[in-house]
């Protein structure tokens, strides 16, 4: 199953991390484009000119570890796409582009299902498409998670209990059914 994952999505780094934790799984292919990783990086820059820094190593990196990953549109196939917020016009190229099954964005609004069922894609939330991988491969989303609560938990010095980390990272489904599955 091929995944095109918009910059909402990628930007978010707990949530990122079990995304590309659950693809290097096998569970899925992730897609993205060159303007959708820009995006991400401008969005970084929230965080200060360090954000933006950070951001740009780190899709150097992502990069590096999916280099079949970044699909680039046809010529002139903007041209005859339409969605709500032209600007999110480069997305739905990508995962046409891309022939992505999914189109995973936590901005449902800026892509209406009907748009996306003419070109042979579903949208999908992080957290639905999370929650069902989960439920259909359990332990391996759960080791995703895991690794990333744990990397959470070094890196902050603090304890990261599952659920409440998921939850801050917009994936509250998956962080209930993780919690629940481990008690």
């Amino acid at each position: 199953m091929k995944v095109l994952l918009d910059a909402c999505v990628l930007y978010p780094t707990v949530m990122r991390e079990v995304l590309l934790g659950v693809a290097r799984a096998g569970l899925f292919q992730p897609l993205w484009s060159a303007r959708i990783l820009e995006e991400w990086a401008r969005a970084a820059r929230k965080l200060g000119a360090e954000g933006e820094t950070v951001a740009r190593g780190e899709i150097a990196l992502l990069q590096a570890d999916w280099p079949r990953a970044t699909v680039l549109p046809a010529p002139g196939l903007e041209q005859r796409l339409w969605l709500p917020d032209e600007n999110d016009i480069h997305v739905l190229a990508a995962a046409i582009a891309g022939s992505a099954d999914i189109l995973l964005t936590s901005n449902a609004g800026d892509f209406p299902q009907n748009i996306l069922h003419e070109e042979g894609l579903n949208r999908r939330d992080p957290d639905g498409f999370l929650w069902q991988l989960w439920s259909d491969h359990p332990g391996t989303v759960a080791d995703a998670a895991e690794t990333v609560r744990r990397t959470a938990e070094r890196l902050s010095g603090q304890p990261q209990p599952i659920r409440k980390l998921m939850k801050k990272a917009r994936l509250p489904r998956l962080g209930k059914a993780l919690d629940q599955a481990a008690s």
